[in-house]
């Protein structure tokens, strides 16, 4: 049977952590070829590169990344074991690993996984946002547990995932309070000519809003085009233009941005799935997020 040094991996572990070798050498009181040594000697062990350079620093790579995760839960369970011997018990959380489309507003994201922090049991959220493509990758190697997208799963995606439906939101329109009020009177049709800050091109909502105002032959003044959703709200915030954002978080946009409604789109929708390598659901996490997105948040 072959054994892996625990000694080389808590050594590797450490500098994951740290984000340096020289940090690592700080934290475990070793000179810097010791622990180079070492990692030397547990990537010849595994057969695999664990770090790459990256300009001056390290970066983890993909089976980096994969024995970091095992790494967090082995040194976890030292902890745990240090706890209940020194009369500490305590029950290790339920972990869920999520990937975060970058089209997905955050306040969606956070509205939608929140349900997960209620349960009885503890669950401890690691969250990654990425394009929807690099998260399925990542699924499809069991590196996270579920996927929140603005779309399902295509045949095109050479990944095997189910899309399960959390719900559907039309769209509100906000704006500062100055051009709220301004663009209110006479909505929808006050929005041809109106500074308008749009989603990113590609992405449902925007060729929904397209749409719309094609059928509707409005044609606003597009000011901004934006990936970040958080970015492109703050610019709207900032008095840069009118944006959209799902009715289902409209008491949130509006206190957390302290802008206002100008009008709403009923006509346009934005839809969000929890993408899985499971047909059905069996995280206890998941299940819960998913049944209060249906039943409560998109309702």
């Amino acid at each position: 049977m072959e054994w892996i040094n625990y000694h080389h991996l808590l050594y590797f572990w450490t500098v994951a952590r740290e984000g340096s070798v020289r940090k690592a050498c700080e934290t475990l009181h070793l000179a810097q070829p010791t622990i180079s040594g070492q990692l030397r000697q547990l990537e010849d062990s595994l057969g695999e590169k664990l770090f790459a350079k990256s300009g001056r620093g390290l970066v983890m790579t993909e089976v980096g990344q994969v024995v970091y995760r095992y790494a967090e839960e082995i040194f976890g369970l030292g902890r745990e074991l240090q706890d209940v011997l020194k009369g500490r018990p305590r029950g290790r959380p339920l972990r869920l690993f999520v990937g975060v489309s970058d089209v997905v507003p955050k306040l969606i994201a956070y509205r939608i996984l929140q349900p997960a922090l209620q349960l009885a049991e503890p669950v401890q959220l690691i969250c990654e946002e990425d394009s929807t493509e690099r998260l399925l990758a990542e699924l499809a190697e069991h590196r996270l547990d579920v996927v929140l997208s603005d779309a399902p799963v295509t045949p095109q995606v050479r990944v095997k995932a189910y899309s399960h439906p959390l719900g559907a939101s039309t769209m509100t329109v906000f704006g500062t309070p100055e051009l709220a009020a301004r663009f209110r009177r006479g909505f929808p049709r006050s929005l041809d000519g109106a500074p308008f800050l749009y989603p990113a091109a590609g992405s449902n909502l925007r060729r929904g809003l397209e749409q719309w105002f094609d059928e509707h032959d409005v044609r606003p003044n597009v000011v901004g085009e934006f990936k970040d959703s958080a970015l492109l709200k703050t610019f709207g915030q900032a008095g840069a233009g009118l944006f959209v954002s799902p009715a289902a978080i409209e008491r949130e946009v509006r206190g957390q941005y302290r802008v206002n409604v100008a009008g709403r789109l009923d006509e346009v929708s934005e839809r969000f799935y929890a993408i899985s390598v499971e047909r059905r659901l069996k995280h206890p996490a998941v299940i819960a997020i998913t049944e209060a997105a249906r039943g409560q948040l998109f309702a």
